[in-house]
């Protein structure tokens, strides 16, 4: 007999996530709201990851397991959870992260009393690798998404440098279907956001629900985001490995189109741009696009350097 249809689908991509992927699952099967389902998408794990979701799923029916025969990248992975899905709403959950029991309780009452909120997410605990508590996130309450005005949300989601926890938060699957879900390059989960900014409110819950654990093995600190934007694309969707990739371009590129496509009036459209205006002239924004040429420049001096010695190899043959 088939199950009906989740309220909540709890999307949880994983790699090598042997470490933390217990409690993780513990703590999505602890909460008070149990009518969800967790899509695990495993992406060719060479460490117990495989065995521990095949124990979890035995013991609990709402857990469905899937595994990649090769690693398709963080971002394909990530949205794959969601491909999955058959929930109204929807959550991504990372392997390494906790959530405190009432996480769905509280985000779920949100999403149903009001649908001009398209995003509910709580206060974020940082907790490092043995659970322990450490400081709390410097963004917690400090941005207009909440806004009902359009270009506010734009604004603080593109301009205001938080660290986009609230993609973990409860999301309106009919809203994130018209996405284009998260990018496969450097911060593709910002763009996800704005785009979600543009067709409703957030709704903050000032209670700490989400423990995001700080470690070393995190992609952002093994990668080095910061120093690295490259590799941390490739990261994200390894067909960008070798290739010309300049992240902050493709970043400003899809507000561009995401204000482009959004169902706005006149007024809200004019004022989107002029966020996008602002974000440009940002010096943190300029500074990042003039480095990301500087850092493709060699690659492209490489492989012009390359094909005019092809050419003069082929010339030299022909006659």
């Amino acid at each position: 007999m088939n199950r009906q249809p989740s309220k909540v689908s709890i999307g949880l991509p994983v790699y090598n996530g042997e470490q933390y992927l217990v409690k993780a699952l513990d703590s999505l099967l602890a909460q008070t709201f149990t009518d969800f389902e967790i899509i695990i998408s495993d992406n060719a794990s060479t460490d117990r990851t495989s065995e521990i979701c095949a124990a979890y799923r035995e013991r609990d029916p709402r857990i469905r397991y899937y595994r990649n025969e090769q690693n398709i990248g963080a971002a394909p992975n990530f949205n794959r959870t969601f491909e999955l899905a058959t929930g109204t709403y929807f959550k991504w959950a990372a392997a390494d992260d906790m959530l405190a029991p009432t996480f769905l309780e509280k985000c779920v009452a949100v999403l149903d009393a009001d649908t001009s909120v398209v995003v509910a997410y709580p206060w974020t605990q940082y907790i490092d690798q043995h659970g322990k508590n450490l400081a709390v996130s410097p963004h917690n309450g400090k941005h207009r998404a909440d806004s009902s005005q359009v270009a506010a949300r734009f604004h603080d989601l593109i301009n205001y440098d938080h660290y986009c926890h609230q993609v973990f938060g409860l999301i309106r699957v009919s809203a994130l279907r018209n996405t284009g879900l998260i990018g496969g390059y450097s911060e593709g989960d910002r763009l996800l956001l704005a785009e979600l900014g543009l067709m409703g409110r957030f709704c903050e819950i000032p209670e700490y629900l989400f423990l995001n654990r700080s470690h070393p093995d995190q992609s952002s600190v093994r990668l080095g985001q910061k120093r690295n934007r490259l590799a941390y694309t490739a990261w994200f969707n390894p067909a960008n490995a070798g290739r010309i990739q300049l992240p902050t371009w493709q970043l400003y590129r899809g507000y561009f189109k995401a204000v482009q496509r959004a169902d706005l009036n006149w007024s809200e459209r004019f004022q989107s741009y002029l966020c996008l205006v602002w974000w440009l002239l940002r010096y943190s924004q300029l500074k990042k696009m003039l480095k990301d040429v500087i850092i493709v420049l060699p690659l492209i001096l490489h492989r012009t350097m390359h094909s005019l010695e092809a050419c003069v190899r082929h010339e030299r043959l022909s006659s």
